[in-house]
């Protein structure tokens, strides 16, 4: 979760890597785009307040970038605002949002735009609701939702088994997976920071949250590859990291879960010589990791950290599903 000195850092002196770099000359954006998308994003306009497609839409959706569908925001995180704007407390990723200090108008502000085709989506402002304390003030022409995310067209699924730096880049480029998430669940503290949580006295697991496809890829397989690119039979330890915060744990949403993760860990038996210490309990609560944990093996190539084990049986899921599954 970015805070406001981060952004504030980001404006002024540089912004993280984008997933991708889309360029495209001015001609190509009029001839792609409608004339009010043309002049809010390209030209970063701003349109009538409450005037908006989504301004008083809550449903659940991912929002993507207008021009080049980049997945910018989660409903899940959209507020009423009362600006007339929709409005957002975070962006999906810690480097989809672009950010421009913004002096015009006699006003200091800060821009935001689409980190990867520099698109203007609107402002962010320091006075959103808590946790993060942000509002991100979004033109409803800048944004267009992916219909492929909408409610009953993706689910959620919420894994730990060590590191979540370890854990994250395996899931998040599986065919079927739109986003995952680094965090912590299953304590008893509510927004700890990552000093907490390895402290190991909130009783949090370094998690990670998927948002998936189940029309593409199954919770049955995404359970299946949690148990198989960990090890599940050492307690409270992971390699060389060991406490409560790095258990092997499934944190089911409902009871479909609860039953398909059981009756995977009962299939999975013979594939160990020690029995399998999986925790299997109910989720509560998840918190976002600072930003800094997000992406980290991406923003951090090289990083020797993680030795992930990797199982044999692995090698079907890079098959059905790609991925960088090694």
């Amino acid at each position: 979760m970015l805070t406001w000195k981060e952004i504030l850092q980001f404006a002024r002196h540089g912004n993280p890597t984008p997933d991708k770099t889309i360029v495209k000359s001015d001609a190509d954006w009029k001839a792609q785009l409608t004339p009010d998308q043309y002049r809010i994003t390209r030209q970063h306009g701003t349109e009538r307040p409450f005037s908006g497609e989504y301004c008083g839409v809550f449903e659940l959706a991912l929002y993507a970038c207008v021009c080049c569908g980049t997945l910018l925001f989660d409903a899940r995180e959209k507020f009423e605002s009362g600006t007339g704007w929709p409005s957002f407390t975070q962006p999906i990723k810690a480097n989809a949002i672009k950010y421009i200090e913004d002096l015009s108008h006699g006003m200091q502000r800060v821009e935001t735009r689409c980190n990867s085709c520099d698109a203007h989506l609107g402002h962010v402002f320091p006075d959103g609701p808590q946790p993060s304390g942000l509002r991100y003030c979004m033109n409803s022409v800048a944004l267009q939702k992916a219909e492929a995310l909408q409610a009953g067209k993706t689910e959620t699924a919420t894994f730990g088994g060590g590191c979540f730096w370890c854990t994250e880049a395996l899931f998040e480029s599986l065919k079927g997976v739109h986003s995952v998430v680094s965090g912590y669940s299953g304590g008893q503290v509510q927004n700890p920071t990552y000093k907490q949580v390895c402290s190991g006295i909130t009783g949090h697991a370094e998690v990670v949250q998927i948002t998936y496809d189940p029309a593409i890829i199954s919770y049955k397989d995404l359970v299946t590859l949690h148990i198989l690119s960990h090890d599940p039979t050492t307690l409270n330890r992971q390699g060389a990291d060991e406490g409560t915060q790095y258990r092997s744990v499934i944190f089911f949403h409902n009871d479909a879960q609860k039953i398909t993760a059981r009756k995977v860990l009962e299939e999975l038996k013979s594939e160990f010589k020690q029995p399998i210490v999986t925790e299997v309990s109910a989720f509560t609560e998840f918190y976002k990791a600072e930003a800094y944990h997000q992406d980290y093996f991406k923003n951090n190539p090289g990083q020797p950290y993680c030795q992930v084990v990797i199982h044999p049986k692995v090698k079907k899921f890079k098959e059905k599903f790609g991925g960088k599954l090694k």
